[in-house]
């Protein structure tokens, strides 16, 4: 059994590898985010991931499958009830989320709730529907600029968005109503998985853009994680992209924004070539989800695929001996289907060391959690028992 000295963890934001066994509870039968994109544009151009065994996993048009890949491959479902980031993000961490967080998707948020955050906050609110936040941005942004009420709005995410411009709100005014929104919805009544604060530039709908400068505020871990866990043992976990704002920065030993896919792998490229952590270095690529599922843009969500196979290559270049890396999604985001909204999909699981001696495809994985026990158990050098609901290692298998 191998052990490693760093495991990079990437989440593609979204990129799902077909619809779970449940997915007809949530209404998306038929979603399968990499297989949809790929016959819908005519093949997807993946080298780097077809010699790692993607192929391997599911019949995608243009990923071939290979007889002697070069890393393990497997797809994994989830557990918990819900289809969103924090509740894929969280069961990779340990937790089981037996109840799914609440929605206001058909209704916008209570009067109350618009009413507290009114006087808590000194601003009044414009929008408070469920939307595409690049839409909602085009039809009220000029009307928010004239009158300075801030945009909110909400998506068949447990989430509370506020909008507004850099240049009639500043960045730090927003970010002190979003606080003040976090706060009044940990009420029971509520409990929203995420408040997020975006903001944009423009002086008008035909040049409204958001920019990078949003920040998540979500829920606590209500346990202990994976994170916290390595943590303890005075290991290193570093964050990159949102992962800080998804786990509240609980479990968290450094922070890095990106503003992009691009920024993200860079990042973390850069890490590779130093020796200057030992642990967890752990990145999200929100892009695929934001700028392209959401949007239903399928030759963008395609590009942005082929963009990170060609940063990847980069990455396994640098890497040590005895770095190991991990690749996986959170949720699906099928920009073929239906709606706007993330799909119930498996993820596909690539494992990947550069001195593995026979990889192939694995087992079908039951839970994301399976992923965080096993990174967890690379550095369990004390056999210390730690009380997880659910996952299981799958380390013994590296080999």
């Amino acid at each position: 059994m191998k052990k490693f000295n760093r495991v990079f963890l990437i989440v593609l934001d979204s990129v799902g590898i077909g619809a779970l066994n449940d997915a007809k509870e949530y209404g998306d039968e038929g979603a399968n985010t990499l297989c949809n994109i790929a016959k819908a544009t005519g093949g997807l151009n993946l080298p780097n991931l077809q010699k790692m065994g993607l192929g391997n996993i599911e019949n995608i048009e243009g990923v071939k499958p290979v007889l002697n890949q070069i890393a393990y491959s497997t797809k994994c479902g989830e557990l918990s009830k819900g289809k969103d980031t924090i509740t894929g993000h969280w069961e990779m961490a340990g937790i089981l989320i037996k109840e799914p967080f609440k929605v206001f998707t058909d209704t916008g948020f209570p009067k109350e709730l618009i009413n507290e955050l009114e006087e808590k906050s000194g601003h009044k609110f414009i929008g408070n529907i469920s939307a595409s936040g690049t839409e909602i941005i085009k039809n009220l942004g000029e009307e928010h600029i004239k009158s300075k009420a801030l945009i909110l709005y909400t998506s068949a995410d447990s989430v509370l968005q506020i909008a507004a411009n850099e240049e009639t709100i500043p960045l730090e005014e927003l970010y002190r109503v979003c606080e003040i929104a976090r706060k009044i919805t940990l009420k029971e009544e509520y409990k929203v998985g995420r408040i997020i604060a975006r903001p944009f530039v423009g002086t008008n709908k035909e040049n409204f853009k958001r920019t990078s400068n949003r920040k998540d505020y979500a829920l606590k871990p209500p346990k202990h994680t994976v994170l916290d866990a390595l943590k303890e043992k005075n290991l290193d976990v570093v964050g990159i992209g949102k992962i800080g704002d998804i786990y509240s920065y609980q479990g968290i030993t450094k922070s890095i924004k990106s503003k992009s896919n691009e920024d993200g792998m860079d990042a973390l490229i850069n890490i590779s070539k130093e020796n200057l952590y030992k642990g967890l270095v752990f990145l999200n690529l929100v892009d695929f989800d934001a700028l392209f599922g959401h949007r239903r843009d399928v030759v963008g969500y395609r590009n942005a695929l082929e963009s990170f196979d060609n940063k990847l290559e980069e990455l396994i270049q640098h890497m040590n001996d005895d770095d190991l890396l991990i690749i996986t999604a959170d949720h699906g985001n099928d920009p073929t289907f239906k709606g706007t909204d993330h799909t119930r999909e498996y993820v596909p699981v690539i494992i990947y060391n550069k001195n593995l001696e026979n990889p192939s495809k694995l087992n079908e994985l039951k839970s994301m959690s399976d992923i965080g026990i096993t990174i967890l158990d690379n550095f369990d050098n004390d056999n210390k028992e730690y009380d997880f609901e659910i996952g299981k290692s799958f380390l013994e298998l590296i080999k």
